[in-house]
């Protein structure tokens, strides 16, 4: 990776969107740590990166998009990971490429 890259790290749900929840774990609270995880560890490496969310907030898909868009800001040298913890017999799976 170069000085230009940007990794921005979503964390998939969040609000009153839960995701997956069973033994007392909800989606939304596992997928936000694993991105703080990955943004620190990133950051720790010296590579810029950024959340899309950094608490409990709920964003529709279009609005994830927008903030992913955003963020991106036409840098081609952009790498988005968007955690999710699938629990099976999801109807939609949806993955951003830029």
């Amino acid at each position: 990776m170069n000085d230009k890259t940007l990794v921005i790290v979503d964390a998939g749900h969040g609000g009153i969107d839960s995701g997956a929840v069973g033994n007392n774990l909800k989606e939304k609270d596992l997928t936000l740590e694993a991105a703080k995880y990955m943004f620190n560890r990133l950051q720790d490496l010296g590579i810029n990166t950024v959340m899309t969310r950094t608490d409990d907030e709920y964003l529709p898909k279009r609005d994830r998009i927008n903030r992913i868009l955003s963020l991106y800001n036409n840098n081609p040298n952009t790498l988005i990971i968007s955690n999710h913890i699938n629990a099976g017999g999801g109807e939609f799976t949806y993955h951003y490429i830029i």
